[in-house]
């Protein structure tokens, strides 16, 4: 399993809602989840993809408020013909350029599992 932790802005100060007025004037207010998967499934049309919220995991911790949502730790394990003939890292920066805003929004942590189907023989 790779294991890859994101900036710890919030450890920072960092102001985690510095997107929350744009999203709402956009008529948009997604759960950092919800827009995690919506990336990585229009991005990398994976054949399996879990996004694992574990933030609860991590109450109390430093960077857990986040966005103001509590939503900051992340577990992603996705299965994808994206990452034939990539390595483990090129895999993990593609997931990252694809988080970006989330990452920058207060993301505070992410770990992935990235595979191609004949990997996870699927």
């Amino acid at each position: 399993m790779d294991v890859v932790n994101g900036p710890c802005k919030a450890c920072m100060g960092y102001d985690m809602m510095k997107n929350a007025p744009r999203l709402i004037r956009m008529g948009i207010l997604m759960k950092v989840r919800d827009s995690i998967e919506r990336k990585l499934a229009e991005a990398l049309e994976p054949t399996h993809l879990d996004v694992i919220d574990q933030s609860a995991e991590h109450a109390g911790h430093m960077g857990h408020h986040g966005h103001g949502t509590g939503e900051t730790h992340f577990h992603v394990e996705v299965v994808s013909r994206a990452f034939v003939g990539r390595s483990r890292v090129e895999r993990n920066r593609m997931i990252y350029a694809l988080l970006a805003e989330e990452i920058a929004g207060g993301v505070h942590a992410l770990s992935m599992t990235t595979q191609t189907p004949d990997e996870a023989g699927r």
